[in-house]
């Protein structure tokens, strides 16, 4: 049971989690009661805690409606541009705390349910995670729309409404095991489904070359349902959309098949339609060329293209006579944004959509296309770019087929024209690769379709320059950009770590959560005694309450004065999980070889999820876990050294581990992290990171101070040279005792003596073929952990070190990373103002409006 608040807390608590007024309190218990009975339709006799959590939510959500209509008024009267971030993957996690600290009613949403008798934290562990996403790039979307609405952009997130989100996982012997992610189960009260909304996509059919023009014919058609939720912005009364889409079979689909006698196959088959957006691929870096998944890219780019038409032709001033007929000014109204190459397929939906119905010429419709569409390239591993085969399309989308050999005809006409007679540059920039099977490779589409192409850190965008896109580089310099990814502080300070956006308050103020350059304030503050022992207070309860929390859902006892060592994120070679699992081992060897010597005590803790049918990804997660059983069973240890496989990693488990970790792994191959943005909340948590320098690492390496982390490790140009000279794993492993130790540990059954050889996959990999070259960081990583344990045991140093991090978080911010898209990108000027809002506005005062706000 939460206790009340105290005055002394509440004066503390203010600032970031809003004021708890008596008519506050008042009326959010009136509303709590009012939903539990007429919305839930229950009694305080029979409800139960799923109840009491949706008459919260909807309670909550109550506070958002009249801003949202409001928001959506206001654009609709004022015409601004708009922004449409198109994404596969939005990765939300939890919405109802979030909207508390955005609406600045946390502390009196707490006092209400504690004066009805609950506990806030219980209610709000209720709420299933939106796992629409993978990883990186869907929580990067999720950041985004925060920001975005933060920022008082005009914006829209459009994705996918996937009926089953990102597999939860479960450890079973150690072994990954998936489960359905069913999170739509109980109902959601965050969406508004829009069926007025609702448009055709259509599939398969064939294209007629007529004297009227072309036409796509005898197509299959899917509805696209839309359901919309609120994207609240940061205390300024601005509530913007996310729009996903849903797939509906029409009324008549295949019901032909009644005459005979087929009715109940053909009502059966309608679930082939809404298969569609069934299921979230669950791939993160990697590229299945399946049917549907090229389905569901199309699906939400053609419901999306329309809605966006829509809504320009039909925005003007509020003016119900008027509506927009010239597209030529679509660019000056409508910026859309491809987070990655998933949507691709906009650049020739978009021209389909000028040229065979609005009927513009070819060169008009591709003047457009390329000022509204922008391309964000999220990875350069080759697996993950994405390359359809031909046939595929020819089948499913006939008609973009053919747009998109007209596109690469005029694009390579183009290149022949600047490089007479160079054959092997056409052949390496076209759209169309002539292997064994005819490919359309998409990152080229995006490249030559968009006015705008960024890379996510500053190292990532200069290595697609000069590798993956060199050539289309040297052709269009201008486009080329870098955006750095950011991390919403709203989310990843204020609603997971509490106490430490507190303690951050009271020396600084409350305003570095609009704008997170302020956190440089904090340097006055690195030798200052008291504040060095208020931030070393949050982090050690932080790690007491993810401690009870282990206990009490993994049943594992651990030290919290342990270093909580800490590597969550996809189970992938490129990430190194492995170079981690060598460290454990030797750290291991060496506490067994000189027991009574002072070691610093380690938790170390991995977490993260393979996909499903990645068998080295799944063979990491058993090694992590044998090696545990290992170390973790064994007396002379103790509690020195313990490892965890942290199961079911998510938003929501993030929010708990990332505030209590000591130490953020962060040790990719160079040259292969796009960015990283779980680098970025353990920074401003208060982690202190290890790491080579890869992705955002450099940059965070550079405002902390490279001497305020722990880089170690080949650069880029040494794994290049490397890769020029070859990689020869056997060298190291003759050279260095502890990692052939390690090493034979591993293939002779040491931490699987049931089975000797389970692990002789991995091993293979790591001595014969090893991208990501593991062991030729191995000295170096090792040296550099000695260092690391060598200052932990110096606290009040290691906090400064953690201080100087902080105040160095303001580069990583969303906001800023926003503010450059929409300056730099879309031709937007951010706003910090507050829109009018009167509680009144949710009325139904505005009759003369026509009813086209969403």
């Amino acid at each position: 049971m939460a206790k009340p608040l105290t005055d002394q807390d509440k004066r503390k608590q203010i600032s970031v989690r809003g004021l708890a007024g008596v008519e506050n309190v008042s009326d959010l218990k009136t509303n709590f009661n009012r939903h539990l009975h007429f919305t839930l339709v229950k009694d305080r006799n029979v409800a139960t805690k799923r109840d009491y959590y949706f008459a919260l939510a909807n309670t909550v959500r109550d506070h958002l409606v009249g801003r949202w209509i409001r928001t959506q008024q206001h654009y609709y009267e004022k015409d601004p541009k708009r922004v449409y971030y198109l994404s596969l993957e939005f990765y939300m996690g939890r919405t109802l705390q979030n909207t508390m600290v955005n609406l600045a009613l946390e502390n009196a949403c707490d006092e209400a349910t504690y004066q009805l008798g609950l506990d806030m934290e219980e209610l709000q562990d209720i709420e299933e995670d939106a796992g629409l996403g993978n990883g990186g790039l869907g929580r990067l979307a999720a950041c985004f729309l925060d920001s975005m609405a933060s920022l008082g952009l005009a914006a829209y997130g459009y994705g996918i409404r996937y009926e089953f989100g990102i597999f939860n996982q479960k450890i079973v012997s150690g072994w990954q095991v998936e489960e359905a992610d069913d999170w739509l189960r109980y109902g959601n009260p965050w969406e508004k489904a829009r069926p007025e909304y609702m448009r055709p996509v259509h599939f398969y059919g064939r294209v007629d070359y007529t004297p009227e023009g072309v036409k796509w014919v005898d197509t299959q058609v899917v509805l696209a349902l839309p359901y919309d939720t609120p994207v609240p912005g940061y205390r300024n009364n601005i509530v913007n959309t996310m729009r996903l889409w849903s797939a509906k079979a029409p009324c008549d689909f295949n019901l032909k098949d009644f005459n005979v006698g087929g009715y109940i196959q053909a009502v059966l088959d309608r679930n082939l339609a809404e298969n569609i957006s069934r299921v979230l691929y669950p791939n993160d870096n990697f590229f299945e060329g399946k049917e549907l998944r090229l389905k569901q890219e199309y699906f939400v780019v053609a419901a999306t293209l329309q809605d966006i038409i829509r809504r320009f032709k039909a925005s003007k001033f509020g003016s119900t006579e008027f509506v927009r007929l010239d597209l030529s000014t679509l660019p000056d109204k409508v910026a859309i944004q491809l987070n990655d190459t998933h949507p691709a397929l906009a650049i020739p939906e978009l021209m389909r959509i000028l040229v065979d119905i609005e009927e513009l010429t070819w060169e008009k419709a591709w003047d457009i296309v390329v000022r509204t569409c922008a391309y964000t390239n999220h990875t350069v591993l080759p697996e993950a770019l994405e390359r359809w085969p031909v046939d595929l399309f020819k089948n499913l989308l006939p008609r973009h087929l053919d747009i998109i050999y007209e596109i690469n005809k005029r694009h390579l006409e183009r290149i022949t024209k600047l490089y007479p007679g160079d054959v092997d540059r056409l052949r390496r920039m076209s759209l169309i690769e002539e292997a064994d099977i005819k490919k359309i490779n998409m990152a080229h589409l995006c490249i030559v379709g968009s006015h705008a192409v960024n890379g996510v850190a500053r190292i990532h965008s200069e290595i697609i320059k000069e590798t993956v896109f060199k050539d289309f580089y040297e052709v269009d310099p201008e486009k080329f950009q870098n955006k750095t990814n950011g991390i919403t502080p709203r989310r990843w300070l204020v609603m997971c770590n509490p106490g430490l956006a507190e303690v951050i308050a009271e020396r600084i103020g409350e305003d570095y959560i609009r704008d997170l350059d302020q956190l440089k304030q904090l340097l006055d503050f690195v030798d200052d005694d008291t504040f060095i022992r208020d931030v070393a207070k949050v982090k050690q309860e932080n790690k007491m309450k993810f401690a009870a929390h282990l206990e009490e859902y993994y049943k594992v006892k651990i030290n919290p004065n342990s270093m909580f060592d800490v590597q969550v994120k996809r189970i992938h070679e490129y990430k190194r999980q492995l170079l981690n699992c060598l460290h454990i081992i030797t750290l291991y060897n060496r506490i067994k070889m000189e027991p009574n010597k002072s070691w610093t005590p380690r938790t170390i803790m991995i977490g993260g999820k393979a996909a499903p049918g990645y068998h080295t990804a799944k063979m990491i997660i058993k090694l992590i876990t044998s090696i545990g059983d290992i170390v973790n069973n064994d007396p002379v240890v103790g509690d020195r050294l313990k490892v965890i496989f942290l199961e079911n990693y998510r938003v929501t488990l993030a929010e708990k581990i990332i505030p209590a970790s000591d130490l953020s792994e962060q040790i990719s191959t160079a040259g292969t992290e796009a960015s990283g943005t779980g680098n970025m909340k353990f920074m401003l948590n208060g982690a202190l990171t290890i790491g080579t320098m890869d992705g955002a690492n450099v940059e965070m390496a550079e405002e902390a101070g490279e001497e305020n982390l722990f880089i170690f490790g080949m650069r880029v140009n040494d794994v290049e040279a490397m890769d020029k000279k070859g990689y020869d794993a056997a060298s190291y492993y003759n050279r260095i005792p502890e990692l052939k130790q390690a090493m034979d540990q591993i293939s002779g059954g040491f931490f699987s003596p049931g089975q000797p050889d389970l692990f002789k996959d991995l091993v293979s990999m790591l001595m014969n073929h090893d991208r990501f070259k593991v062991f030729a960081d191995y000295e170096a990583y090792i040296k550099c952990q000695e260092k690391v344990s060598a200052l932990y045991k110096n606290p009040k140093e290691w906090t400064k070190k953690v201080i100087h991090n902080i105040a160095g978080c303001g580069k990583f911010s969303s906001d800023r990373t926003i503010s450059q898209y929409a300056r730099e990108i879309w031709g937007m000027e951010p706003s910090l103002e507050k829109i009018a809002f009167s509680h009144s506005s949710d009325a139904n005062n505005n009759s003369s409006y026509i009813p086209l706000y969403f």
